[in-house]
């Protein structure tokens, strides 16, 4: 399959939608907006700030600028557009595989962000969707990093966010991943010999923290906080094809599992090392797909068993 790359090289992109921050209910320190901002992100730079607010990026919900001494609103919400120096396109397309008014069921390309974050702030499925649909309170109802392709719930209307929200705190969806990785020694070795039968099954229950950086998680001693369901289903060459069943829901969860199982997945970038940060490679993505979303709709009743393509067909 080849690939290819567009790149924006534009000398600042900017959100086309805009985000927002709730003001804090009391601050005794921060007397205008501008002085909250800076504090509250640190990252950005005051001198950004400023400019932003001088050039009307910045207002409030009604649509009013806010001014460099604009008065600090308790619990009100500010609006702005994030900026990058530049974003990269990137060459794969979204697909809406179900939709009604309440919902939509998304398949995500890897590579691409589920919402602005980052040095993406356009190329992400939220802003793609909105685009496509129309509707812009379109929400997504649970994560997926951008590394990993697959299903997203996105919802469309605000007010049921909290019903689809605790179909996940609650357990009471079905997710169905799948990945490609190359097998153990102990496991090939036994593939090869004719002694292997499959599926073989592993439960995988640990505690997992932040490690360093705080974007890669590490296993620690102590009560488990996360569960995976994982089976080897299928052999080819010396990779394997494994079914994941993510219980607990946490950060790079299914990932850290499969290396915990001795068994990274393919072209991942976090485990077992932290490669050095580079380009996207657009021929070595992470071989780790969102295969399938099964439950019963909370607002409309609808059971639905929604999936997409995964690697059932890999090659040797």
């Amino acid at each position: 399959m080849s690939y290819f790359i567009r790149v924006n090289m534009s000398s600042s992109v900017r959100a086309s939608q805009a985000s927002y921050v709730v003001l804090a209910e009391s601050v005794t320190d921060k007397p205008t907006v501008l002085s909250f901002l800076v504090e509250r992100f640190q990252q950005v730079g005051g001198e950004i700030w400023r400019q932003r607010i001088i050039d009307g990026k910045v207002h409030w919900q009604d649509g009013s600028l806010i001014e460099l001494d604009t008065a600090f609103k308790p619990r009100a919400r500010v609006y702005y557009y994030r900026e990058v120096k530049s974003e990269t396109k990137v060459p794969f397309e979204e697909q809406i595989l179900y939709r009604d008014e309440q919902i939509i069921l998304a398949f995500k390309p890897h590579f691409l962000a589920l919402h602005p974050s980052g040095n993406f702030v356009n190329e992400c499925l939220v802003n793609r969707l909105r685009i496509k649909t129309g509707i812009e309170t379109i929400v997504p109802a649970h994560r997926l990093d951008r590394a990993t392709a697959g299903i997203v719930l996105m919802i469309l209307n605000p007010e049921a966010r909290t019903q689809y929200h605790d179909l996940f705190k609650n357990h009471q969806i079905t997710k169905e991943y799948q990945a490609l990785a190359k097998l153990t020694p102990e496991l090939l070795a036994s593939h090869q010999a004719g002694e292997l039968a499959l599926p073989i099954h592993w439960t995988v229950k640990n505690r997992m923290v932040k490690g360093e950086p705080s974007f890669i998680m590490k296993v620690v001693e102590g009560e488990p906080n996360t569960h995976s369901e994982i089976s080897l289903i299928d052999i080819k060459g010396d990779n394997g094809l494994f079914k994941l069943s993510p219980i607990t829901g946490r950060t790079h969860q299914l990932r850290v599992h499969m290396h915990s199982l001795g068994m990274p997945i393919i072209n991942d970038r976090c485990y077992p090392q932290l490669q050095p940060k580079s380009d996207d490679d657009y021929a070595r993505p992470l071989k780790l797909v969102a295969k399938r979303l099964k439950f019963n709709d909370p607002v409309t009743g609808i059971a639905l068993d929604i999936e997409c393509d995964g690697f059932d067909s890999f090659p040797l």
